[in-house]
């Protein structure tokens, strides 16, 4: 197997839809990748698929490994940029040694772990038996591990393809648990002399919420907030806020209409306000931008003076960022919220607000979720928590861990970084189906996952791939 193989099969992989919730397209092409190749599959009623390459004659013994990636990807891009994820292939470059898709995420995360997995199934190496796992919607509540029945797999080993950072080994991962508001909101006829202004903050980097949570980004929809809380007043009104995207992304635009009597005042305010947040964030977010546009009022009524107050205060006033460090782990992240997106939707008018909360430590998770909940509820909202998943534990006594550790000294005569990771992984539902299974996490180096230009790094490419042959082809 070499890296050049993996690539060309991940561009494959770019050209077919796969967005979570929607994986047919990919499922059904794994299923016929498989027949194509004469290798053993199937296919449960959830949508996750095993394909299998039985032990070449002389290796029966060697134990079974599992190879595990998610069918899925986040699907985000650029406001403006016209791209149907249900039918358009990824628009990629390479550039500067990077895989790139400027205006929408690649889906490296996590395509590259399913090429890597095909690659490995198609190459003449003799191994022992390998089952490749394929997950369906990962990214937004891992319901293929959660569906997975017991005995799906034979292995007792399982490697999670599902990684970003070439050179780490990763033993453990956070929990995590979605929070989802919604605020039934009256609403009532403008006031007299009042015009409509839309006000919108684009340019954000934005990220993964579990891997860039603590790189002190902006966050969109809370700076919208933030800024709307100061004109609140007796003849300000909202009519929408919509901003952000995925639960396990950082929100990286918002824009928001409001009924005021003086859009040119509140105008020049966002202006100035615009001006100290780029000073705020000039390091991690030089791309901010603050614009304004009148826009005519087609029709729909503004929010309520109450039901302004309560969406906007309860914004403001949710926590977003890290809650607490790992005492056990120098700078690794132990709890996160991430006020994820809030959406005005059109015909019912109710504003829907997801957040997502991560822990390594559950009591502490919940904890979080339960402040959050307090927040809102605080102010009327109707609040739900959902897809909670559990987190990994540790276990340095691992004989895969032991295994690719020595293999990445033998490759390439350095060190690996054996870590724990805030971001989740479907590694701790797999532990609670598959009691006592061995695992550990790798991959190559990708960038900006969950956002608009996500990046994959072709040099890691050959490290990554070249650890997983030399661990796979010679596992006893």
């Amino acid at each position: 197997m070499n890296s050049q193989r993996v690539l060309d099969i991940f561009k494959e992989i770019t050209t077919i839809p796969r967005e979570s919730g929607h994986e047919g397209p990919v499922t059904d092409w794994l299923c016929r990748w498989a027949e194509a190749n004469g290798l053993a599959f199937k296919r449960d009623a959830t949508g996750n698929v095993l394909i299998i390459r039985e032990a070449a004659p002389g290796k029966e013994s060697v134990p079974a490994v599992v190879l595990q990636a998610h069918q899925d990807m986040v699907c985000e891009k650029n406001s403006g940029f016209k791209h149907d994820f249900r039918k358009d292939p990824i628009p990629w470059v390479i550039e500067d040694g990077w895989m790139i898709a400027k205006d929408t995420t690649l889906g490296a995360d996590d395509g590259i772990g399913i090429a890597a997995c095909l690659a490995l199934l198609e190459d003449s190496t003799p191994t022992g038996k390998i089952e490749c796992l394929f997950t369906i919607s990962e990214e937004t509540g891992m319901d293929g591990a959660e569906a997975l029945e017991s005995g799906f797999f034979d292995g007792k080993t399982l490697i999670n393809l599902d990684s970003e950072d070439e050179g780490q080994l990763f033993i453990g991962c956070a929990g995590g648990l979605n929070t989802n508001v919604r605020f039934a909101v009256r609403r009532e006829s403008s006031i007299r002399g009042s015009k409509y202004l839309q006000l919108s903050i684009g340019g954000g980097i934005g990220g993964h919420s579990g891997d860039d949570i603590n790189k002190g980004r902006a966050n969109a929809v809370q700076l919208m907030a933030r800024f709307l809380h100061t004109c609140l007043g007796p003849t300000f009104r909202l009519v929408s806020i919509d901003g952000g995207g995925k639960p396990n992304a950082i929100a990286r635009e918002c824009s928001a209409v409001v009924a005021v009597m003086d859009p040119e005042a509140v105008a020049s305010a966002f202006s100035s306000f615009g001006s100290d947040v780029r000073e705020e964030f000039h390091v991690t977010d030089p791309g901010l931008e603050f614009t304004t546009a009148p826009v005519a009022k087609t029709g729909k009524l503004p929010m309520s003076r109450p039901a302004t107050n309560k969406v906007i205060n309860s914004l403001f006033a949710a926590p977003h960022g890290v809650f607490a460090m790992s005492q056990d782990i120098p700078g690794l992240v132990q709890t996160s919220t991430n006020l994820a997106s809030v959406h005005t939707h059109a015909k019912s008018g109710v504003v829907e607000i997801v957040t997502s909360q991560r822990s390594s430590a559950t009591s502490e998770r919940r904890a979080m979720a339960a402040k959050v909940r307090t927040c809102f509820e605080g102010f009327g909202a109707k609040v739900r928590h959902m897809y909670e998943y559990p987190g990994w534990n540790p276990d340095v006594s691992s004989h895969i861990l032991a295994r690719t550790v020595e293999a990445y000294r033998k490759l390439f005569n350095q060190e690996p970084e054996v870590k724990a990771i805030h971001a989740g992984l479907e590694c701790g539902l797999f532990l609670q189906k598959f009691p006592g299974l061995d695992m550990i996490s790798f991959g190559p180096t990708l960038r900006g996952v969950h956002a608009p230009g996500e990046k994959l790094e072709l040099a890691s490419m050959d490290k990554f791939v070249a650890l997983l042959d030399y661990v796979v082809c010679n596992f006893q």
